[in-house]
């Protein structure tokens, strides 16, 4: 987690760069455009864009921490928003150049992570919870079914420690930002008992493996489940009844890029509602433009996976920004549970 300087002189700058000569450097998530996103993109605005992705936060925050990175644009999930401000890692947002930002939807107007949207955009967002195979009986429908012998070696969960600590804290009756000691301490105990029944920790890439009928039981993304789903008839997905994490992703600009201007081109474009709702249609995922929500597909804005009710909302969680402290305790945990 890190960053660098932000000067407007800089950004009016960067106006001055010829179309001709324009680069963007963007690092998303993968599975997280359109197949034409890109393209049209540097058609429409004659720029060449490095495109590059990762699998994790901590993937994305080990790319960038550096100061010193090449990448302009990243997608930050809402909980490292905070942290990645306070190193001086982001951007300041100028809305004059986001004429767009309208079109978000409800929440995402003034999010509780960012609430004038100064330092990112809400992109997509989601929440965590059990994809498995339609012929298990009973249905899973709880974290406790991770410690099932049953599902020995057919069985995964999420390669993130807020992730799997968190589902671990969710099984205690805690909540899944818990920094408490002895609170932490029971959910590794939960974690190594989980262990010793997966196949792995995994995250995009257990969609594969589920539609292939590898994994039987996966803690999984809304949107990774969505998108098994959508590759296999065998695949269904439940919200877990002791509560489960909510997320949101958001497009930042960091603080080291010298295309400031040119990097709100790319993040306005994205919040057009025609190329957000493309973007919906093709990678299986939750928007938080409520302009491309509404250009949907009934059965895509309906989706009880990818917008589950209100009843179901409110057995979530989002995730926050934690103690310096409590983060060190985490990584600790993490550490442990991954070297066992």
């Amino acid at each position: 987690m890190n960053r660098r300087i932000f000067l407007l002189g800089v950004a009016g700058a960067s106006g001055c760069i010829s179309n001709r000569q324009a680069r963007l450097n963007i690092l998303n998530w993968s599975d997280y455009v359109a197949p034409d996103t890109i393209p049209n993109f540097e058609r429409e605005f004659g720029v060449h864009i490095r495109y590059g992705t990762f699998e994790s936060s901590e993937e994305m925050l080990a790319k960038v921490a550096s100061g010193n990175s090449g990448w302009d644009i990243v997608f930050p999930p809402n909980n490292f928003i905070g942290p990645m401000h306070k190193l001086g890692l982001l951007a300041r947002l100028q809305h004059e150049w986001l004429p767009n930002l309208h079109r978000l939807e409800g929440l995402f107007e003034a999010p509780p992570w960012d609430p004038q949207i100064e330092w990112s955009v809400p992109y997509m967002h989601g929440a965590t919870g059990i994809a498995y195979q339609n012929t298990l009986t009973p249905a899973p429908d709880s974290w406790k079914d991770f410690t099932n012998a049953k599902f020995r070696g057919r069985s995964t969960m999420l390669d993130d420690p807020a992730e799997v600590i968190g589902a671990c804290l969710k099984k205690l009756g805690h909540s899944l930002n818990s920094v408490d000691p002895s609170e932490l301490a029971r959910a590794k105990d939960e974690a190594l008992a989980e262990k010793s029944i997966l196949r792995a920790y995994l995250n995009a890439e257990v969609r594969d493996q589920l539609i292939a009928g590898d994994v039987l039981l996966a803690q999984a993304w809304a949107v990774t489940a969505g998108q098994a789903m959508a590759g296999s008839t065998n695949i269904a997905f439940a919200y877990p009844r002791e509560g489960f994490a909510l997320f949101a992703d958001t497009v930042a600009i960091l603080r080291e890029s010298g295309r400031l201007e040119l990097a709100h081109r790319f993040v306005n474009y994205l919040l057009r509602p025609a190329v957000a709702a493309s973007i919906v249609i093709a990678t299986k995922t939750a928007t938080a433009n409520g302009g491309a929500r509404s250009l949907l597909p009934e059965a895509v804005k309906t989706n009880p996976v990818l917008y589950p009710d209100e009843a179901i909302l409110r057995r979530g969680e989002w995730f926050e920004p934690l103690s310096t402290a409590g983060q060190r305790l985490r990584d600790r945990i993490w550490t442990e549970i991954k070297s066992a």
